[in-house]
């Protein structure tokens, strides 16, 4: 299987979303000894399929929705390290943070996958 090529999928207009929207925040420790983000927007196309699909889940004090998406895309997203946090994506006016990536190298020209999970509604 390493000698499948998947370009052709990702980059297939019938299955790609355009327009994927990712924001990248830095946390450094500036001169001062107090931490400082950079936050920085990147617009990206991949194929996006579900995960789990929309769940709600009814709780004594309000409902909640759970979810999951996973996006295929050459652009290398992030669940976060020492220097950055999840990336946060944008797809159809939902926001996901990405909470794994699988690197698909070995696949053609390669790829990652990355599983989103749905951002919480906070009020």
């Amino acid at each position: 299987m390493p000698s499948l090529d998947v370009s052709d999928v990702l980059l297939d207009p019938d299955f790609m979303s355009k327009g994927i929207v990712c924001t990248r925040t830095a946390v450094t420790v500036g001169d001062n000894g107090r931490p400082q983000t950079t936050v920085t927007t990147h617009t990206f196309n991949g194929v996006v399929t579900s995960n789990d699909g929309f769940k709600l889940d009814r709780k004594p004090d309000g409902t909640v929705i759970k979810g999951a998406i996973n996006i295929h895309t050459r652009f290398v997203l992030s669940e976060g390290n020492a220097d950055y946090q999840a990336d946060e994506i944008k797809w159809q006016s939902r926001d996901y943070i990405v909470s794994q990536t699988l690197p698909n190298t070995q696949y053609g020209r390669g790829f990652i996958k990355a599983i989103c999970t749905l951002k919480p509604i906070s009020g």
